[in-house]
């Protein structure tokens, strides 16, 4: 039986939540180096906090998957894992700006906040699998680009929305410096008002979204024909992947590589370069961390921009290449600016290879494969996302160390340079880029 077609207001129904789900996203991506900086995280050790994100990534988007799978209730199908990841992450989103304002010690505050971390991870992840998924249960093979390409629309406006709040709530007059050791209002706030557009925005997709009972779903996905297929585990899965999968693995770590230091180091990083100062706790380095949400909005509109581009490019591999060139011209500009207006040159090149990041590799390993298990390959293959992030997070100290200047006042210098890192990461994604061939087993 064939789908529906979805009227435009239906597809935006669908994933209207995640504009919602993407500013609680983009407020943990852009805030959470410059929050345990300012609880007292030794920049060595800031990329560790960075290895709970993907981790639990790696964990809940599998588990969600699989569970909500099998899940059928008054409530809907994928819906009630939704609520309970939103409510969990509006909590979350109270607690965690104010680890430093609960009269703990440092390493007790830091402690605090990185539990609240994993849970706000765990909680985001928990509710923005489900609007991909009901996408894809709802949705036909006709109308599924153009449902997508909405999600991909409210998926970056809430990401400008959540980088550029601190700053906003600093321009209208709310403090963003606090004492040390605290977290500035001006981020505090953009905590309370994200969590508030979160609940709001799922409530809304809750309420005008109705899923297929399990009779209409088998019906609409051809589930009878689907059991008869062989099963295979995760493992064996892998063993007989397509080399394509390992292929675009290997680019995907060094792209994911790269962008878990821009997340951790841009604050740092410019906050020495452009307001000369390493002291977590100066207006200078808070004014710092607001501009590091207004450079990463900008990073999001280069990414829109790039990706119009893209499909005017007709060779693939030579349009992924060029994307993360140009992102890794950005990534090492970052060393030689001195003002906060140009870097805006230097973001809009790293968007480039951001679009290219979330459209090319997808597309070519979809390409690749048979249709067979293709649910499973694309959950593994959201470990070629994570790990990488695992890995930079767990050698970003080591590397700081090395490509660092002095240490003064027991702050290391020279965060900058990770920025330099990243780029060089890139151009290897960029040359790795040529091996992939891509070929349907």
């Amino acid at each position: 039986m064939q789908k529906p077609n979805l009227s435009f207001g239906q597809m935006w129904n669908l994933s209207f939540g995640f504009f919602g789900v993407q500013i609680a996203y983009a407020l943990q991506s852009a805030n959470i180096s410059r929050i345990f900086a300012t609880l007292g995280a030794d920049p060595h050790s800031l990329s560790f906090f960075w290895v709970l994100p993907p981790l639990m990534g790696m964990i809940v988007q599998p588990i969600v998957g699989s569970m909500s799978d099998k899940t059928w209730c008054k409530w809907g199908r994928r819906k009630p894992y939704l609520y309970v990841g939103a409510i969990v992450a509006v909590i979350v989103m109270a607690l965690l700006p104010n680890s430093g304002s609960f009269d703990m010690t440092v390493k007790a505050a830091l402690a605090f906040g990185a539990i609240m971390l994993m849970l706000l991870d765990t909680s985001i992840n928990m509710a923005m699998q489900p609007f991909k998924m009901m996408v894809g249960d709802m949705v036909n093979e006709e109308q599924k680009t153009k449902a997508y390409s909405i999600q991909s629309l409210l998926c970056n406006a809430g990401s400008l929305v959540g980088y550029l709040f601190p700053y906003i709530f600093t321009w209208v007059g709310v403090q963003s410096v606090a004492p040390e050791g605290q977290i500035p209002d001006s981020v505090t706030w953009s905590f309370y008002i994200g969590a508030i557009i979160l609940i709001l925005c799922v409530l809304y997709t809750g309420a005008k979204v109705k899923e297929w009972n399990p009779e209409e779903y088998a019906a609409y996905n051809g589930i009878e024909k689907q059991d008869d297929e062989p099963k295979q585990n995760l493992l064996q899965l892998l063993v007989s992947a397509p080399k394509a999968f390992w292929q675009i693995g290997l680019v995907q770590f060094f792209c994911w590589f790269a962008f878990l230091y821009m997340w951790t180091y841009t604050t740092g990083g410019i906050a020495e370069q452009v307001w000369g100062t390493t002291d977590t706790a100066s207006q200078e380095y808070q004014a710092a961390g607001d501009w590091t949400g207004v450079l990463f909005a900008v990073q999001a509109i280069g990414s829109i921009l790039w990706a119009m581009v893209l499909p005017m490019i007709k060779k693939t591999k030579v349009a992924y290449s060029l994307s993360l060139v140009l992102g890794a011209v950005g990534f090492i500009s970052t060393a030689y600016i001195t003002n906060q207006y140009v870097l805006f040159g230097s973001f809009l090149l790293i968007g480039c290879a951001w679009a290219a990041m979330l459209a090319m590799p997808f597309a070519m390993l979809t390409n690749s494969l048979s249709g067979k298990a293709m649910g499973s390959y694309l959950g593994l293959f959201n470990c070629t996302i994570c790990l990488p992030q695992i890995v930079a997070s767990l050698v970003g100290g080591l590397i700081l160390g090395l490509v660092g200047g002095d240490v003064v006042d027991g702050v290391q210098t020279g965060q900058i340079a990770m920025l330099v890192v990243a780029g060089v990461a890139l151009l290897l994604g960029a040359v790795a880029v040529f091996g992939i061939k891509v070929k349907r087993e």
